[in-house]
């Protein structure tokens, strides 16, 4: 046989060998053998010699594929799953735990052995720091080996243990022993961050940078001569800071962010706890805006196109919500000591840089969802500020008339950009303005009707108007019902600013009156009468206005054929009747108690002839509905 026989002979074994195990595992996978019957004809290779031969028949038998397996069935995957070897319990007691044990037995007892030298003065106080550096040195480099061979998770636990030995280190050598100056013993600690930096950019590792991080805010604390260094430890916070927000921009670690703000604020609220006084206000504040900046823009630079919402909304919004609440407290807790104009011109230029934010957010090409998010939240926190501004400008009723004009002018623009964000937040401030009115403001008014208290209601009961005119534009059920509270809202108020004006005209009528004492410290009969005299007319007064405002809803609502505004007038006069027949019978005076239901029955008399009339043709709208359901008018 010559060579070149051989060689054909061996390209087709090892062709067959090929195709045979192709077959099997299509036949494992479930795929037909479609493929592998092409591949044989494809693979089939035509005798170099016309002549058979043993070698012919040979190399055809191999080329002829083995049967094929049976099926893969969920019996036989079930045995395939069991033949594979599984670390039991035992392999893995012997192999990790009593590994992990052992190590941390050795570093006790290598500890303990230590103690015991410093104890006994075999170790002077150079050669412990040395030991110290030199072990941390060693341990680091050690766990090397383990990640090397997968023991990721152990690796990491040993340089913890490595880094941390080389900080208490230097702490030592600085603060124990005296044996560097500040000055080194802060520049071996920058060392030691960086490598460690280094390490989590090499190795990919997040875990090893929360370590740097760690370290670095950390060597402040070991560092810290009770002296204060504002510039020099502020200095290297913000440079912390940038370094954390250059990492993040380049590694998804997000959750850096937050270690880094903890940090800054940790150190930040220490030394203002122990060091701030009014004379640093320029500095310390410049230094707090300086943070506020480099977190501010964080969300921004971190977006990434194919950020997960959820994951983004837990991290960098929520610090961009906790960044903006801090900074404010900071500034309202150093500003508010010299002016409190100056902190309400300061919330509203916060209020400017939030609706600069957001409009940066919209024009970043990101995932739409994660912009969203950011987007709102930005706009949140400007009106939020708008709203707080208006409370530390201003005053007393000022207040509230703020908030009220802050949600006609949020209703404007909302109607504009059309925008449900800022609805809510201009009926959020309405419903702020609506309850200081009734639970908070306390007003003082000497002259009738043209006064702040009126002005005040008459402010609410324009922006409840203008809340109802926007949302009955609307078709969606929510809008109908905003529009529906707010009439309400606005009749409430209407009354109850009527009713307040009455009861201050009397009072200022009762003012008048001194109560004349006789020689027995007996009250005179004519000031008792007088002053019953005078509580007769409001009680009637009461009435009258109450009647009269029904009688204007009830027109209103025939008017406007709103049948909403005419069960509001039904409700009042129903109130009314309740008043006259049960109060004004046994209180009022004969006049007033004739004049009362007079007044009160013509009243619905009146009423009651319109609804016969049927000037509203409801009785004709009745029919065309029964009509168009298919049933008989009921008589």
């Amino acid at each position: 046989m010559d060579t070149s026989q051989n060689d054909l002979e061996a390209i087709r074994k090892i062709l067959a060998e090929l195709t045979s195990r192709v077959y099997r595992i299509e036949h494992q996978l479930g795929i037909e053998p479609a493929a592998v019957e092409q591949a044989r004809a494809t693979v089939s290779v035509p005798p170099a010699s016309p002549r058979p031969s043993v070698t012919n028949a040979r190399s055809e038998k191999a080329l002829t594929p083995p049967p094929p397996p049976p099926p893969l069935t969920p019996a036989r995957v079930k045995a395939t799953v069991r033949a594979e070897p599984e670390i039991d319990l035992e392999s893995r007691i012997g192999s990790h735990w009593l590994n992990r044990i052992g190590i941390a037995a050795l570093l006790i007892g290598v500890s303990y052995f230590l103690k015991f030298a410093f104890d006994n003065n075999w170790i002077g106080p150079a050669g412990r720091v040395s030991v110290g550096l030199l072990a941390g040195i060693a341990v680091v480099i050690w766990s090397e080996r383990f990640r090397a061979k997968g023991y990721s998770a152990f690796s990491y636990s040993l340089k913890a243990v490595g880094i941390g030995t080389l900080y208490l280190s230097l702490w030592a050598a600085f603060q124990v022993y005296s044996l560097i100056p500040s000055s080194v013993a802060f520049l071996m600690m920058l060392v030691v961050t960086s490598a460690t930096a280094a390490m989590a950019l090499a190795q990919d590792a997040q875990l090893l940078a929360a370590f740097a991080l760690t370290g670095g805010f950390t060597t402040p604390l070991l560092l810290s001569t009770g002296q204060n260094r504002e510039v020099a430890l502020f200095c290297y916070v913000a440079l912390l800071d940038l370094a954390t927000l250059f990492l993040v921009v380049f590694k998804p670690w997000r959750r850096l962010l937050v270690m880094s703000y903890a940090g800054t604020l940790l150190l930040y609220i220490g030394w203002y706890a122990d060091f701030y006084s009014r004379s640093q206000l320029g500095l310390t504040l410049a230094f707090a805006t300086l943070f506020f900046a480099i977190f501010a823009i964080a969300p921004l630079v971190t977006l990434q196109p194919k950020d997960e919402v959820a994951l983004f909304a837990s991290i960098p919004a929520i610090l961009a919500f906790v960044n903006a609440v801090v900074y404010f407290l900071q500034a309202y807790v150093m500003i508010k000591e010299v002016d409190r104009i100056d902190m309400a011109w300061f919330a509203l230029a916060l209020a400017a840089v939030y609706i600069f934010l957001s409009r940066q957010v919209q024009t970043r090409k990101i995932t739409p969802g994660s912009t969203r998010i950011l987007h709102f939240l930005h706009l949140a926190l400007a009106l939020g500020f708008i709203t707080v501004a208006i409370p530390i400008r201003l005053d007393a009723h000022w207040i509230t008339i703020g908030w009220f004009v802050e949600a006609g002018v949020l209703l404007w623009v909302a109607d504009r950009v059309q925008s449900e964000m800022l609805n809510a937040f201009a009926l959020a401030a309405l419903a702020l303005g609506v309850a200081r009115l009734l639970m908070i403001d306390n007003f003082y008014t000497t002259q009738p009707i043209f006064n702040m208290r009126m002005a005040t209601y008459t402010v609410a009961v324009v922006v409840l108007g203008v809340v109802a005119w926007y949302a009955g534009r609307r078709t969606d059920e929510a809008a109908r019902t905003v529009a529906a509270i707010a009439v309400v809202a606005l009749n409430i108020l209407a009354l109850i600013a009527l009713s307040h004006e009455v009861a201050d005209y009397y009072a200022r009528q009762m003012s008048t009156l001194r109560p004349l004492r006789s020689g027995r410290n007996q009250w005179i009969p004519a000031y008792a009468n007088n002053w019953r005299h005078i509580q007769i007319e409001r009680d009637f007064t009461y009435s009258a206005l109450w009647m009269a405002y029904g009688a204007m809803l009830m027109v209103v609502g025939f008017f406007r054929r709103s049948a909403f505004v005419r069960w509001q007038a039904l409700v009042l006069i129903a109130v009314t009747i309740v008043k006259v027949f049960v109060y004004d019978v046994s209180q009022l005076d004969r006049g007033y108690r004739i004049v009362s239901f007079i007044v009160l029955g013509g009243l619905l008399l009146a009423i009651s002839f319109v609804y016969q009339r049927d000037w509203l043709q409801l009785s004709a709208r009745k029919l065309e509905q029964g009509s168009r359901e298919g049933k008989a008018p009921s008589v």
